[in-house]
């Protein structure tokens, strides 16, 4: 008989649910317990840990830039200001895709390679959150399209910040000098501390060698923000310190009236106080748009300025060594004096050449090819300064030798840099026999005295350098070294003065009326700038070759290139009786001293009378004989 079939087994149906249900129940509860696990380890074990990214997503620290210290004249004009600018930024963190952003950005507004490439740059070296600069100085129109397209590109902001402004652009652009975005060498070599939310330091001039000064201290803040990096409230701030105002010997108006003086030439004024080393005007032109480098100056802007043949970045003020010529004569007679070699009674014969002993070859004076003869029979010092005289300083420089004639005019600061407190300075060449063995191992020949003796061959110097010097004359050995700086924030910074040329009153007073008679004699070579004249001053004219002539040769301005003509110089101080200004002015290619003595005068009636005759004081004043054709002579005074 057959086994019934069960088609139901409740008890192992029993079973079986009993034992899916416990291990249902064991692995509900494992995984709770890991659950739970998990969770004690994020809130109790790593708590601060989390609580701590938590807040730097909510909590923001952001640095504060220091307002940078404002630049003024010595009356008070402002050279260089702030003024308020908008910058485009993009805060890494906050963008998903950045090129995707980038390529956004470049369908709303211009952006240039070199913005670009500064901001991949600055990309790498920020701190997280950071917003690194994109675009400056962006219009109203930019902002605007920016402001409607925001939503679109997290992690884009836009934000005022005070940036660099040069009212008078050119002007002072070799004298204040200009700010410009921090490079990558610069960052390697700044604190980041100091430069943090900072993006400009200091390239040239006033701008570079104050920079810690004009810097100021950067100054951060604690903010709360939002999922979008929004600024909710400010929970702490440390506010930035300015940088300190500084005032400038400068004046506005002696440098304006320089600048309209030289009129377009190639050149550079210098002006001092004598009695204290304030810079008074410093003029290189031409010059350039210090703005034009405050946010990075364009490739077809920049490309312009370098390949000009003027070089009109080229500071000549303080870079530019020219032959100082005749210039040096007056430091030459004070040297003849101190070392006994003349007296100002002393004279020497003035053939119109000089030769040395045992020696054919003859030296030629200026006025050779203009008289055929010499100044006169005979040349004591005044009329040897006051006429410009080169035999009479041939005959001194070789009694004197080269190592004498250095060693004397090393106390007017020639052939060193003169501390003046701006970049770039070049120490010009005041030659010696040792000299000319470490820089060409060549030894020193008799003839080469005699062109150093009246400052041709091998003898350089600044515009600075020489104002300086003038300044050395000015004040009867005294020398305090030229200083741009007047006070910072009110506080008076002075130049202590130290004796480097000592020498009896009598000694001074000689040379001084001899450089009073270049002017306001009736033979000086700069009388016709004496026309009209309010005041006395002291000056000497100068004309430094550019090209070797030979010994038989007529140098004729009209045939040669403009830029391979003689170069035009002066210097003077005033009032003759009590100094109170010093200039130097070296004219490229002017032909020679006439195209330096007007802007002299210029600059001097600016300081003492204000007004500047400059038309009145354009004729011919280099010395020649009426009727005679100009640049004929080898040295054209």
């Amino acid at each position: 008989m057959p086994q019934p079939i069960h088609l139901k087994d409740p008890g192992g149906d029993s079973r079986i649910f009993i034992a899916r249900t416990l291990f249902s129940a064991l692995l509900v509860l494992a995984l709770m317990g890991m659950i739970l696990a998990r969770y004690y380890d994020l809130q109790i074990n790593d708590y601060e840990i989390y609580r701590t990214q938590s807040e730097r997503n909510r909590v923001q620290l952001q640095s504060l830039p220091p307002k940078r210290g404002l630049i003024y004249d010595r009356n008070g004009v402002l050279l260089a200001d702030n003024r308020p600018s908008h910058i485009l930024s993009i805060i890494r963190e906050r963008v998903d895709d950045l090129d995707a952003t980038l390529g956004e950005l470049q369908t709303l507004l211009p952006i240039s390679e070199s913005d670009l490439e500064n901001f991949q740059q600055k990309l790498q070296r920020r701190r997280p959150y950071e917003a690194v600069p994109l675009r400056f100085r962006l219009t109203e129109e930019e902002r605007a399209l920016l402001a409607v397209n925001r939503h679109r590109m997290p992690g884009v902001t836009v934000d005022a910040q005070l940036v660099r402004h040069y009212p008078y652009g050119d002007l002072f652009s070799h004298a204040v000098g200009y700010v410009g975005r921090i490079n990558e060498q610069e960052a390697e070599r700044l604190d980041e501390r100091d430069y943090r939310g900072t993006f400009h330091v200091g390239k040239v001039g006033v701008e570079k060698f104050y920079e810690d000064l004009l810097l100021g201290e950067v100054g951060y803040q604690n903010v709360e923000t939002n999922a979008h990096g929004r600024v909710l409230r400010v929970l702490e701030r440390f506010d930035p310190v300015p940088g300190a105002d500084i005032t400038l010997h400068l004046d506005f108006h002696l440098q304006q009236t320089a600048v309209e003086a030289l009129g377009g030439q190639r050149g550079a004024v210098v002006a001092i106080d004598p009695l204290t080393g304030g810079v008074l005007a410093l003029v290189s032109t031409p010059g350039y748009d210090s703005n034009l480098f405050v946010n990075g100056i364009s490739s077809a802007d920049y490309k312009i300025l370098r390949n000009s043949p003027d070089v009109p970045l080229f500071n000549r003020a303080v870079q530019g060594q020219y032959p100082p010529g005749s210039t040096v004569k007056p430091m030459m007679a004070m040297a003849g004096l101190q070392s006994g070699l003349v007296t100002p009674e002393t004279t020497v014969a003035d053939p119109g050449w000089y030769s040395l002993p045992g020696d054919s070859r003859r030296y030629r004076d200026w006025i050779l090819k203009i008289r055929g003869t010499g100044h006169a029979p005979r040349v004591d010092m005044h009329m040897a300064v006051a006429e410009s005289c080169d035999v009479y300083f041939y005959d001194l420089a070789r009694r004197l030798t080269i190592d004498r004639m250095h060693d004397y005019l090393l106390g007017y600061g020639l052939g060193q840099r003169t501390g003046v407190d701006t970049t770039n300075e070049r120490p010009g060449v005041l030659p010696s026999t040792r000299w000319k063995r470490d820089a060409m191992n060549q030894p020193w020949y008799p003839g080469e005295t005699l062109s150093a003796g009246i400052g041709q061959g091998y003898m350089l110097a600044t515009p600075m350098q020489l104002a300086a010097a003038t300044s050395v004359l000015a004040t009867r050995g005294l020398y305090r070294a030229p200083r741009l700086l007047r006070s910072i924030a009110g506080e008076p910074q002075l130049s202590d003065p130290r004796e480097t040329i000592s020498a009896p009153p009598a000694y001074w007073d000689a040379v001084h009326e001899s450089m009073v008679a270049v002017v306001h004699s009736t033979r000086g070579t700069a009388r016709k700038i004496g026309e009209g004249m309010r005041y006395q001053m002291a000056s000497k004219t100068g004309t430094s070759q550019v090209i070797g002539i030979a010994q038989n040769a007529i140098y004729v301005e009209s045939e040669v290139a403009e830029r391979h003509r003689n170069h035009g110089l002066f210097i003077a101080f005033a009032p003759y009786e009590a100094p109170t200004i010093a200039v130097a002015v070296i004219v490229e290619n002017g032909g020679g001293a006439s195209a330096a003595s007007p802007i002299a005068r210029a600059v001097l009636d600016a300081w003492l009378v204000d007004e500047a005759p400059v038309e009145e004081a354009s004729g011919d004043a280099s010395g020649e004989v009426p009727g005679q054709a100009p640049g004929a002579a080898l040295v054209d005074e």
